[in-house]
């Protein structure tokens, strides 16, 4: 794991105020984690330009299939997650980890909500979330 790199970010009074109860309000255990999600998340609508909408993508884990605890809490997730869920596909990638790729289409809330839950699962090593929308061509 890459070592994190400290920064200086100047921002006016109120301004932190706010972001301190923003912070507070939605269970961030710091100042430093919400604003990583703020720059992932920030990051992510700009390359693809989404905001709100339904979406389409995947997402892919990779996992200790060992952990019993892993497994399921990846099965009890997907299965409140169902709504959104397209198709999964399983690859075991060698005698200990698994690929999991899950097609999602739904709310973009729903599946960030999802995305970001996954992430959270002990025993997951790598995941990613690959999103888009559906244009029309005329």
């Amino acid at each position: 794991m890459a070592l994190a790199r400290r920064f200086g970010v100047s921002i006016p009074p109120e301004l932190l105020r706010q972001f301190d109860r923003w912070v507070a309000a939605r269970g961030y255990p710091n100042r430093s984690e919400a604003f990583r999600a703020l720059v992932r998340d920030g990051m992510l609508k700009e390359a693809w330009g989404i905001e709100t909408g339904n979406l389409s993508g995947a997402v892919t884990l990779v996992y200790d299939h060992h952990r019993r605890e892993t497994l399921h809490a990846l099965n009890e997730l997907q299965h409140n997650y169902h709504r959104v869920i397209i198709s999964t596909q399983h690859i075991h990638l060698d005698h200990t980890q698994c690929l999991e790729i899950v097609v999602v289409r739904g709310p973009a809330g729903e599946i960030r909500a999802f995305a970001e839950r996954l992430r959270g699962i002990k025993g997951v090593v790598h995941d990613s979330l690959t999103i888009t929308t559906r244009r029309r061509t005329r």
